[in-house]
């Protein structure tokens, strides 16, 4: 009876790990560091091209009438 009940606590705390020992298991620290660099780079990009995309839009469309 005591063993089920410590079977049953042991299985509860390992439903509520942390998310992070979860990715962590799941993609290894390889994965996340991957993940975390790729994120940074995209978003770099995009702030970066978005930042001048409607001035080169604009300049394309107005090379079209001249």
């Amino acid at each position: 009876m005591e063993n089920e009940q410590i079977i049953e606590n042991k299985i509860a705390e390992e439903k509520k790990s942390s998310v992070w020992k979860r990715w962590v298991k799941r993609f290894g620290v390889g994965g996340l560091i991957f993940f975390t660099v790729k994120g940074i780079i995209t978003s770099t990009l995009i702030y970066f091209l978005g930042k001048n995309f409607w001035s080169v839009i604009k300049d394309h469309v107005f090379a079209w009438f001249e």
